[in-house]
């Protein structure tokens, strides 16, 4: 519960992927859409081909940002049983760079 007069920031999980192989993609992608809804969330980008705008870091093979309505939720997002279940099957044949970061007012 946020104390009376504060804000509520919308809060975004930003990750880049890379993808060994593809045998945990499509039981994980059945299941990872009402995994994120369950807890409000909702993809803002969930995809491949990403285009180098700045850098030279590796391209990740895909991307993605799930908004929230502020950290607790995303925070219970990644720490549930349901998420953590379907993260076990995607480190089977990927590595993921995640971040928590908050949205602007």
């Amino acid at each position: 519960m946020q104390p009376r007069g504060a804000t509520v920031m919308t809060a975004f999980i930003i990750g880049q992927m890379t993808i060994e192989n593809r045998d945990w993609m499509e039981a994980y992608f059945a299941e990872i859409p009402d995994v994120v809804a369950r807890h409000q969330g909702s993809f803002s980008v969930r995809g491949g081909n990403p285009t180098r705008m700045e850098g030279e870091a590796t391209l990740p093979d895909a991307a993605f940002v799930i908004r929230f309505p502020d950290r607790a939720h995303a925070e219970a997002f990644w720490g549930c049983d349901d998420f953590q279940r379907l993260a076990k099957l995607r480190r089977s044949g990927s590595s993921l760079d995640a971040i928590l970061v908050d949205g602007t007012q």
